[in-house]
């Protein structure tokens, strides 16, 4: 699902932070879906009219370079894509975000509990639940070809106003009370 949440990412972080016209994306070229999602951004951000700036990361070693390019190309914002590079480097991004005052949105809210500044993707405790039923039904012999597919079906908006302060973004009135969940 991740294409069709980067649309959405990027439309929740524009009306969190509106004066933003520029987003640094940070993407993992060696994942197979990460060029789908950064075309999806692509296109979301041309409705918003905000501009892109796709910088690819291939290793922990290469978020130095991305993190001097945020800074060379004047982004005034960062959506890193959903990838397991990526989630392993987080922290570093959180740190760049809230030392360069840069509002950010990331796939999890367990970013944002750690100090980023918004979040918006499948509840991860709702997709617990839903693998515990699907244990349940293999353990009581149901064959896992005979269990269908399931997409996440509760997503979560989640706001951390402390990060906002830090970064000195006053978060619009009418994207919090859209929020999920807001920690003070």
């Amino acid at each position: 699902m991740a294409p069709e949440l980067s649309g959405k990412r990027l439309e929740l972080l524009k009306e969190g932070a509106p004066k933003i016209s520029s987003v640094a994306v940070f993407w993992n070229g060696t994942n197979q879906g990460n060029p789908k999602v950064l075309k999806d951004s692509e296109t979301a951000a041309l409705a918003l009219k905000l501009k892109l700036h796709p910088l690819e990361v291939r290793s922990a070693e290469d978020f130095d370079v991305a993190f001097r390019a945020v800074t060379k190309v004047r982004a005034e914002a960062l959506m890193p894509l959903p990838d397991p590079l990526i989630t392993t480097q987080l922290k570093r991004v959180v740190e760049f975000t809230a030392k360069h005052r840069l509002p950010a949105i990331y796939p999890s809210s367990e970013t944002v509990e750690d100090g980023g500044l918004m979040s918006y993707g499948p509840n991860t405790a709702d997709q617990f639940r839903r693998a515990a039923v699907f244990v349940d039904k293999i353990l009581k012999g149901t064959k896992p070809a005979e269990i269908p597919v399931e997409q996440p079906i509760k997503f979560e908006f989640v706001i951390n106003l402390k990060a906002a302060k830090q970064i000195g973004l006053i978060v619009p009135p009418n994207v919090l009370v859209r929020a999920d969940k807001v920690i003070k």
